[in-house]
């Protein structure tokens, strides 16, 4: 039978700050509170109003939240424990559905931790004797899973480099966007950089800084604000393994998500077909296809060619990442994961300007991917189920 504890609690405030590759006159804290504020404004309530709090700083994950209590006046208050992102915001419903807290802020930001710019980010670089010592980084694990659909599926770089341009396209109609005003052509993808075989430079997330946070609460104390709530549809979190230590085996990882995928589909009585913006998350370009085949939207590789021919981009069957994703919008500390709802909220209240979906009722949010061995997901939609 579907799941119906959470279609009561909504999404009320969604909000970003200044995103930038740079923010010099930022701190972690002081980017994480500009969003927090943002987010609380955005729902139309007062400070007084929060109950609830999963706040973090940085790329940790749910550490420090007590500062983030004595920040909001020291009350009696929810503490939530989950990383950020999707597990995060799960969280915050399932406390409010359980009767544990009524209105919830998750938050994250990050300013002024990657200073050594000539070399990767720091958290790319796993100190850990097992992976550093060959070299296994991020954008090598995800290398890994997407050689090996290639060799299984003769997926091919012109299916990576339509992923890359329409998502770094829709960023750059994207105002906010760290990259807006720029449009990435296919070739533009295939011609830049190789960093590890087969993702070129372009077909890699960036980094940034900035901040993001939202506001839940119940669907009934939703109806006295000046806001269109946001139903939590359904959502799962499927993990293989520890992200970024152990190694990213196809057999182990390929179809990570599937479970999660499922858990949340089932959740609402929906599926692919009934999805409306795809707000996938996008550290590497295959990682889209591969997502795209583990959701049940096509079949094992057939992802590749699935694709193509306009269907990821606005006006197509699926679009993806529509506010320009890590690649294009912004990537800052585990905010990112956070933007992803966030992004998905905004299309589905229709304030997605230039980028809008035209009758968006149901986005499929998405944390994490083959290379890191776990996928979460949540559905949003503008009507409970």
């Amino acid at each position: 039978m579907p799941r119906k504890d959470l279609h009561d609690v909504v999404i009320v405030g969604a909000y970003n700050t200044v995103q930038s590759r740079y923010l010099n006159e930022h701190s972690s804290f002081s980017i994480t509170l500009d969003a927090v504020k943002g987010a609380i404004a955005d729902a139309g309530l007062q400070v007084s109003d929060i109950d609830g709090v999963n706040v973090s700083t940085g790329t940790g994950g749910g550490g420090g939240q007590r500062q983030w209590v004595h920040q909001l006046g020291g009350r009696p208050t929810w503490v939530g424990v989950a990383n950020m992102g999707i597990p995060a915001v799960l969280q915050a419903a399932a406390a409010i559905a359980a009767g544990y807290a009524n209105t919830v802020v998750v938050g994250n930001g990050q300013a002024g931790a990657y200073t050594e710019r000539a070399s990767t980010a720091p958290w790319t670089r796993p100190s850990n004797e097992f992976v550093e010592c060959f070299g296994l980084y991020t954008a090598a694990e995800f290398a890994l899973i997407a050689q090996r659909h290639m060799h299984m599926y003769d997926t091919k770089p012109e299916h990576l480099a339509e992923v890359a341009s329409a998502i770094r396209t829709h960023g750059g109609m994207n105002p906010d966007a760290v990259y807006t005003g720029r449009v990435i052509t296919p070739d533009d993808v295939l011609n830049s950089a190789m960093i590890a075989d087969p993702f070129h430079l372009l077909d890699c997330a960036m980094t940034s800084e900035g901040g993001a946070a939202m506001v839940l609460t119940t669907a009934e104390r939703a109806r006295d604000l000046d806001v269109t709530p946001i139903h939590i549809l359904g959502g799962g979190l499927d993990s293989r393994g520890q992200a970024y230590v152990a190694g990213p085996l196809w057999h182990v990882t390929g179809d990570v998500g599937s479970y999660s995928s499922r858990q949340a589909f089932e959740a609402c009585g929906l599926g692919p077909s009934d999805i409306d913006v795809c707000e996938f998350y996008d550290p590497f370009s295959f990682e889209i296809i591969r997502q795209f085949e583990t959701y049940g939207f096509c079949g094992p590789g057939e992802g590749g060619p699935f694709v193509m021919d306009g269907r990821i981009r606005v006006g197509g069957e699926f679009p993806v990442c529509t506010d320009g994703g890590t690649m294009s919008f912004a990537h800052p500390g585990t905010a990112q994961l956070l933007q992803k709802v966030i992004s998905g909220t905004k299309q589905l209240r229709g304030e997605a300007g230039n980028r809008q979906v035209e009758g968006a009722e149901v986005a499929m949010c998405t944390n994490g991917g083959a290379g890191a061995l776990f996928t979460d997901v949540v559905l949003l939609g503008r009507e409970a189920p």
